[in-house]
């Protein structure tokens, strides 16, 4: 790269800059190489100053939360990774809104309107990612999403650098999907309007975590559910008729607990990962005709991989 990468990361003030950092160490799935570096901002401040820098010095860039919802490259990514992490993460109700920062845990916000009287949120009570990372990809289950909840949003605007913040227009939020996202919009924090609990929300929330702890493999690494539901059906269904529970690549498993979910038995890299989605898209589709499409994002070059 035609810089100076010590000079660059002088520049981030305010944050905590690791050179060559596994992503292993900051992805559900425990796999994938070394970022160039990673960057966590300390403030909203401090992120706005990095992506000045790197736009300034035309550095590709990425942005992660959690890391939940990921699988990166073996090979790695040769760009600057901001991870909005726990120096973002604060949480507070004020005038019955609740306002959590993007680093803040999504579970951790729902367990805290439940022990304040309030409901709309118990369906994420085992969410493992962040506030910014379910509002990027509208993250739900149990028939809750996080549009239903979000009153106002508070983003840069990663080109100009401005926090914008404005209620969420008809059309921002989809299927697994949002404006909120990078590299264009980076949520920094929301307020959610919620509902005085009717009496149950303790007892739903209690009911919806050990649903997940009864059928999904927790025990191993994964990403959650590897695809998107398909209309009129079910991921999960559609790869169990296929044959595939229990199909392997290398460390890569489709899970024999929950076939929606593809886990890291020990030892898998995310080429393995990779190959075994492209193994179960190809088969799906061969014997229902649907195409699923991953929830997963994939970060890096994944393109000259194949089912080996």
């Amino acid at each position: 790269m035609p810089y100076q990468f010590d000079a660059l990361c002088a520049r981030f003030f305010d944050c905590d800059v690791q050179r060559n950092v596994s992503m292993a160490q900051y992805t559900s799935f425990r796999t994938g190489g070394c970022a160039r570096a990673l960057v966590e901002p300390q403030s909203v401040e401090a992120l706005q100053n990095a992506l000045f820098v790197v736009h300034e010095y035309g550095i590709p860039y990425e942005v992660i939360g959690n890391g939940t919802n990921l699988l990166v490259s073996d090979a790695g990514i040769d760009a600057v990774v901001f991870r909005i992490g726990e120096a973002m993460g604060a949480i507070r109700q004020e005038n019955g809104l609740f306002f959590a920062e993007a680093g803040a845990s999504f579970a951790a916000l729902a367990k805290r309107t439940v022990e304040c009287g309030f409901m709309g949120l118990e369906w994420a009570a085992g969410i493992p990612g962040s506030v910014g990372g379910a509002i990027a990809m509208n993250a739900g289950a149990y028939g809750g999403e996080v549009a239903e909840t979000v009153q106002r949003l508070t983003y840069v605007d990663a080109a100009s650098g401005a926090l914008v913040d404005e209620a969420p227009a008809e059309g921002t939020f989809g299927y697994r999907f949002s404006a909120y996202r990078a590299p264009e919009r980076i949520a920094v924090s929301a307020a959610f309007s919620l509902m005085p609990d009717d009496g149950g929300a303790k007892a739903r929330m209690a009911e919806y975590t050990a649903k997940r702890r009864e059928k999904q493999p927790l025990a191993y690494p994964s990403a959650g559910s590897t695809f998107k539901r398909p209309a009129g059906n079910f991921a999960g269904a559609l790869i169990e008729q296929a044959g595939l529970k229990g199909v392997r690549v290398g460390g890569a498993e489709v899970s024999s607990l929950h076939a929606g979910f593809i886990i890291n038995t020990g030892g898998a890299t995310s080429t393995d990962v990779y190959n075994l989605i492209r193994r179960v898209q190809r088969v799906v589709h061969a014997q229902s005709g649907i195409w699923l499409e991953p929830e997963v994002r994939l970060l890096g070059s994944f393109s000259n991989l194949d089912e080996q």
